[in-house]
């Protein structure tokens, strides 16, 4: 299995922070910090380690693929990312939903 080395652009961290609070709300809704250190870790790893199997968000750019989640905090989440020339991965963006 091959294990790529993944990042977080700062678009993709400014999207997070537009969706979810700096502090947990005031009936534990998740903070955007709390998203970090509970669900990314996963996600990451996941983007890391499937990135090939997950499915193009281009018809015609193998490069961006995208992948759909149940977090431990929020209902669902897509996150899309990237495969750049050095074999790295960058996640670019995310869309959560908390309902």
């Amino acid at each position: 299995m091959t294990r790529r080395n993944t990042r977080v652009d700062p678009h993709f961290f400014a999207e997070l922070d537009n969706q979810l609070r700096e502090s947990r709300g005031p009936n534990g809704e998740p903070s955007a910090s709390d998203f970090l250190l509970i669900d990314l870790p996963t996600i990451s790893d996941a983007f890391a380690e499937h990135f090939d199997e997950f499915p193009a968000v281009y018809q015609d750019r193998d490069d961006y693929r995208y992948l759909v989640v149940t977090g431990k905090l929020v209902k669902a989440a897509l996150v899309i990312g990237q495969l750049m020339a050095d074999g790295s991965i960058v996640l670019i963006s995310i869309d959560i939903d908390l309902a």
